[in-house]
């Protein structure tokens, strides 16, 4: 079995390539385009500008730039700003790409609605750093501009939760999850074990797992203001129905 070298899990360019078709199916991409139009009604952005941090492979930067926004998409892996670059080309539009760290990039009052979606926030060991992110956001948007966070919510977790997971990829490979919840319900920790060609690739990462409350305060220490929380893009309520945690919160 091939352990991922040390180091920060998603420093891992061999963890994106090896679960891409899991976490990047093609529907996911489909969904992706009706995702941005329920976000831009929910926040009712009238703006032009828009960072979309942890990128990955463009799936929210493309149709963002396809609706005439000037889009900015980083992301810390090459494999997937490849990915994002090549999506792009082949809907012949313009996004600036940018290799970076979350916790690094800031670009001073430049946008008017910042995006950090499918879990790409709490990714870090130590609350600072996740605080740090935040920071930056705020100080990238412009006076008035939004923060929309998207998560999978503890409450959400705490329901669903299931130790083991299996799943079967279109090219006949499996993905085995197996999850345990750590440090008083704050962490999450994961282990996928990809099984292909006869061959099995061991992956570990750990989350932090926000509750909606705790998500809010977070945003609000670092200045934001009117932080609304939602169970889904459609702006119903974070409540025993909700699928995902979303946060809204201005600059």
């Amino acid at each position: 079995m091939t352990q991922q070298p040390r180091g920060e899990w998603f420093s891992d360019e061999a963890f994106w390539i090896e679960t891409y078709s899991f976490m990047f199916p093609p529907e996911r991409f489909d969904d992706a385009v009706a995702d941005i139009e329920k976000i831009i009604g929910l926040v009712q952005f009238t703006g032009t500008s828009v960072l979309d941090l942890c990128c990955g492979p463009g799936r929210f930067s493309v149709p963002l730039a396809k609706r005439g926004l000037a889009v900015t998409g980083v992301d810390q892996t090459e494999f997937l700003l490849d990915k994002a670059r090549e999506r792009a080309g082949s809907e012949q539009v313009t996004v600036e790409w940018i290799r970076a760290d979350m916790r690094e990039f800031r670009r001073p009052e430049r946008f008017e609605l910042a995006l950090s979606l499918f879990t790409s926030f709490g990714y870090f060991d130590r609350k600072e750093e996740d605080i740090a992110v935040l920071k930056n956001i705020h100080a990238s948007l412009k006076p008035g501009g939004t923060l929309v966070i998207d998560v999978a919510g503890k409450e959400i977790l705490a329901k669903n939760y299931h130790s083991t997971n299996a799943h079967d990829l279109p090219d006949g490979s499996k993905i085995v999850e197996c999850h345990q919840i750590t440090d008083g319900w704050s962490r999450i920790r994961n282990e996928w074990i990809v099984l292909r060609k006869g061959q099995a690739k061991h992956f570990e990462f750990e989350l932090t797992i926000y509750s909606g409350q705790e998500l809010k305060d977070r945003l609000e220490s670092v200045g934001f203001r009117d932080v609304n929380l939602y169970g889904n893009f459609d702006g119903d309520e974070y409540g025993l129905d909700a699928k995902r945690l979303i946060a809204v919160g201005r600059k």
